[in-house]
């Protein structure tokens, strides 16, 4: 079999859905969404109660697209602190992600959804660059209080795609670049690149710019009186921040074409808030250049609301006299999956041990 026949199936469970994918080497030759109703989703306890309805519907798509994979690859979730990578799936990982080690989100799923495909097509199942990438050098980790750490959790999988793409657009060596990403989507991730590796980045969960539906990083002593009120539960909180802040805080939407479809209106406040992110992002990555010591070989605007031009072109105005500025819209995680699959089938990059 030559390299550009590999067959590698990909999976990425997100909260509502699941994507799934076939590729031929790189192309794709086959994709899908499972959508999950919020009365069935509603039904279970936690993600892990989701585990065999969503393997269901993949064996369903699998029944209408047949074929034997040479790999499974899958997204990978809040694990414990790792290069970034590939990780063949153990019995480690299955057990980190089952506890929900760093926090319940349904890319949780994807390393146990990718060993039971695999194990009834008799291939193995990897995970690339999962959310817990950590590369932080030791000032990163500082926070301001010895019994808090920074954490690196992020957007790991498209930052390193994107700077993979721009080390060969620009003709660069991986390992002597250096770049700002700013992954743009339901959830914001600012990151320094230097030689490939993500050497800080907010904490999309709780820190950095607001997003269409998350609160970023927040005025401490206001939020410590809100959580002392005893007006809401620990669970009301962590939902204030996530799934109730941002744009959902301010408009009542966590969709782009609404805010857009509401400026084209004349609202102000629509327009007011939009700004205030594209401000917020801007300075993250001013502050994420000065880790950089100032010397960066360009800002990668990427993720799914960089196709949303106003918000980008409010955010380039700000940026732009710190390095060039690169465009790469969308977030294709399941061709970046796929990729990491083929470099260790090609032998291009070495599997690394989830430990």
């Amino acid at each position: 079999m030559t390299s550009a026949n590999f067959h590698i199936l990909v999976l990425n469970p997100g909260s509502t859905s699941t994507k799934i994918a076939w590729f031929e080497g790189e192309t794709l030759r086959a994709s899908g969404t499972v959508r999950h109703s919020s009365e069935l989703l509603g039904r279970t306890s936690g993600v892990w109660d989701q585990l065999a309805l969503r393997l269901e519907a993949v064996r369903a798509w699998l029944a209408a697209n047949p074929g034997r994979p040479d790999c499974i690859a899958a997204v990978g979730g809040l694990l414990r602190p790792c290069e970034g990578g590939i990780y063949r799936v153990n019995d480690r990982m299955l057990a980190d992600a089952r506890s929900n080690l760093q926090g319940e989100h349904a890319s949780n799923l994807g390393c146990a959804m990718a060993d039971a495909i695999a194990r009834e097509s008799g291939c193995p199942a990897i995970v690339v660059d999962p959310v817990s990438v950590d590369e932080f050098e030791p000032l990163a980790r500082y926070s301001g209080h010895a019994s808090i750490e920074r954490k690196s959790l992020s957007h790991a999988l498209n930052i390193h795609a994107v700077a993979r793409r721009a080390s060969a657009d620009l003709g660069l060596a991986m390992g002597e670049s250096r770049f700002v990403v700013a992954h743009l989507g339901g959830g914001i991730s600012i990151a320094a690149v230097r030689s490939g590796r993500i050497i800080d980045v907010n904490d999309a969960s709780s820190d950095g710019p607001f997003s269409p539906e998350r609160t970023g990083g927040l005025p401490l002593q206001q939020f410590i009186s809100l959580a002392s009120s005893g007006s809401h539960t620990e669970r009301e909180l962590r939902r204030i921040v996530m799934g109730k802040g941002g744009w959902v805080s301010y408009l009542g939407t966590n969709l782009a074409t609404e805010v857009e479809a509401r400026i084209a209106k004349a609202d102000a406040k629509a327009l007011e808030v939009l700004e205030a992110m594209a401000y917020q992002i801007a300075k993250e990555i001013g502050a994420m250049a000065t880790v950089l010591s100032g010397r960066v070989d360009g800002i990668i605007l990427t993720g799914g609301l960089a196709s949303y031009e106003r918000l980008t072109a409010l955010v380039h105005e700000r940026i732009a006299g710190l390095s060039r500025v690169i465009l790469y819209p969308g977030e294709d995680e399941m061709a970046a999956l796929a990729l990491g699959a083929l470099r260790v089938l090609r032998g291009e990059e070495r599997e690394r041990e989830y430990s």
